[in-house]
């Protein structure tokens, strides 16, 4: 009997053994928990789909001269067709996000993309105003509507818990890196080509993003059997929301009966009046008048998307650690008054002045946008980005009215001086709205 206890213990000593000892611990030897998270690789399609859809926003700047010497159109005619663009940019954003509760955001983003391409594609055989305001402006307007910062905010709420600021600043900072890529490439080819080439130029990158979001963007983790980045437990995927349009004007009426939210759609559309509706569609021509060479005025623009890149990750990195309410107060300051000096410094020549003007107000560009995210999630929860969205909407209300003014103003005065000014006193009147929002009840915390 303890002869074969005896050989039993040498049995399992023997070498044959041993090999199964040392498996054991290998099993674990590379844990799930150090993996990348599929979050951040939804977040770079999300990224790259921006920067493609981003190629649109790049062009109304450039088309106002060359649209004037083709056709003859006013500069307040070509306004136009650039405000329609700007409002239902912002105005089709909500509807956008209810659409994505409904129809993920898969779907949503496709065909979006596909009707800017469409919009864009079709200029090229306009010969009458009403066309341009049809192509330019209602369906790239739509179509970019739905590929608005409520994509961004729609992607941030539903992969991630942790990280929001960040991941915010960064998908914003997208449209920009967009800008930066194509300006300068768009800016040649209107120069060199005429702008029809530069308008498919346009929606071809649309189109080649198509691709992209079709095959590698997911609605939601629990597609994937994942929680969202930074969540302790895993949440399932809601049920499709029936009533996108309905849902978004339900919220729509609840968000207006608060003081938050007329207080940051105000401020908002002012951030938009003085980025996407002043510099970004004015700039180019009011340094033409200046005497500066448009690719010269064009890069520039770029420069300002370089540090509109460095300035919204910033601001989401500031928005995770501290009072959004004074980042946007900060923000809104600064900005106003570099436009002040902006009448000063437009010249045939590009100088120091003027370089540190444009990396000023690269990095303050939408610096605005994490915190104005984050102060909506903070009063208005899981329908953030529906109320965000309209938010937004104000913002490119705000835009649209100074693309139509500005070359109104420049039609009547000769000059865009009065538009500078005018923006720089709004820029003062949205700091004092941003510091009197009061403290949301439905915060989350924020990560360091």
């Amino acid at each position: 009997m303890s002869q074969t206890t005896e050989e039993a213990a040498q049995a399992t000593e023997s070498p044959q053994s041993a090999p199964r000892r040392r498996r054991v611990p290998r099993t674990p030897r590379t844990p799930r928990t150090h993996r990348v998270h599929r979050a951040w690789f939804v977040a770079a399609v999300a990224f790259v789909t921006i920067i493609g859809a981003a190629a649109f926003r790049s062009l109304p700047g450039l088309l106002f001269d060359p649209l004037h010497e083709d056709f003859g159109w006013s500069r307040g005619t070509i306004g136009l067709a650039v405000s329609i663009n700007l409002a239902l940019y912002g105005l089709t954003a909500p509807f956008a996000a209810a659409l994505m509760d409904r129809f993920g955001i898969r779907r949503v983003v496709a065909v979006a993309l596909t009707v800017i391409a469409l919009g864009s594609g079709l200029t090229v055989w306009m010969t009458a105003p009403w066309q341009l305001l049809l192509c330019w402006g209602l369906l790239v307007g739509l179509g970019s509507g739905s590929m608005a910062l409520a994509f961004a905010a729609t992607v941030t709420n539903r992969w991630f818990t942790e990280r929001r600021g960040l991941v915010t600043g960064i998908l914003t900072a997208a449209s920009a890196s967009g800008q930066l890529i194509f300006l300068p490439l768009l800016s040649w080819i209107v120069e060199n080509y005429q702008w029809r080439p530069a308008a498919v130029t346009v929606a071809l990158a649309a189109l080649a993003v198509v691709p992209f979001v079709w095959l590698l963007l997911r609605d939601h983790p629990a597609d994937v059997g994942l929680r969202p980045y930074g969540a302790e437990e895993f949440v399932p995927k809601p049920a499709p929301v029936p009533g996108a349009a309905r849902r978004a004007v339900t919220v729509l009426f609840s968000a207006v009966r608060t003081g938050p939210f007329w207080l940051l759609a105000g401020s908002f559309a002012i951030c938009g009046a003085s980025t996407n509706g002043l510099i970004q569609t004015h700039f180019v021509p009011a340094a033409h008048d200046h005497h500066m060479p448009v690719t010269a005025a064009a890069s520039l623009l770029a420069v300002i998307g370089v540090f509109d890149v460095i300035g919204t990750i910033a601001s989401g990195w500031f928005t995770d650690r501290f009072e959004a309410r004074r980042l946007l107060a900060v923000y809104y300051a600064l900005r106003g008054i570099s436009l002040l000096f902006l009448p000063l410094l437009l010249a045939p020549n590009v100088h120091l002045p003027m370089v540190f003007f444009i990396v000023f107000y690269g990095l303050d560009w939408v610096a605005t946008v994490p915190p104005t995210i984050a102060l909506c999630r903070e009063h208005y929860g899981e329908d953030s980005a529906i109320v965000f969205g309209w938010v937004l909407a104000s913002h490119q209300v705000g835009a649209a009215l100074v693309a139509f003014l500005g070359g109104v103003a420049r039609d009547h005065f000769g000059s865009y001086d009065v538009v500078w000014f005018a923006s720089g006193a709004l820029c003062a009147a949205a700091t004092l709205m941003v510091l009197v929002i009061r403290r949301g009840t439905v915060a989350t915390p924020a990560v360091a």
